[in-house]
């Protein structure tokens, strides 16, 4: 079975019930998923993983610091979690504000790393943004996520 990290950093709770119904999607569809804040998580385990699923709030069209600091503690782990699939999701307080650059952040984060990075057509580009607390549109795009990423991820 397939070996998921849903990791995340949350200060309003808006990124955490993103992070709670992807977690749940996954495991749904028959992955082993383990659901993470940023802060209890070693980048240590990082290979224990088959894929990560990361999630920030959207701070000036970027990734919250607590996560940063995790991608950045990662280095030690460079060319070690080539092929992982990743994939990823935020939230942000206004259409408009910075949403799919913080997405685009952390997936660029994990190219670097040889990671291999899921884009969508049917929803945000980069993963599902949120405005705010997750709406009915954010979680049907949290399901599209969840049936893509579970479908790729049992074919690595």
């Amino acid at each position: 079975m397939k070996k998921v990290l849903v990791v995340y950093y949350s200060r309003t709770g808006n990124t955490e019930a993103m992070a709670k119904m992807i977690a749940q999607g996954l495991a749904e569809k028959g992955l082993n998923v383990d659901l993470k804040r940023v802060e209890e998580v070693s980048v240590d385990s990082l290979t224990d993983y088959d894929g990560y699923v990361v999630g920030s709030p959207n701070y000036f069209g970027t990734m919250a610091s607590e996560l940063k600091k995790f991608i950045d503690e990662s280095v030690k782990y460079y060319r070690k979690i080539e092929g992982k699939l990743v994939a990823a999701f935020t939230s942000t307080g206004i259409i408009g504000g910075g949403g799919e650059t913080a997405c685009l952040d952390i997936l660029k984060a994990f190219l670097i790393h040889g990671c291999l990075c899921l884009g969508f057509t049917r929803l945000g580009h980069y993963g599902p943004v949120s405005i705010g607390k997750p709406d009915e549109r954010v979680k049907r795009e949290i399901e599209e996520m969840v049936n893509k990423y579970s479908e790729i991820i049992k074919k690595i």
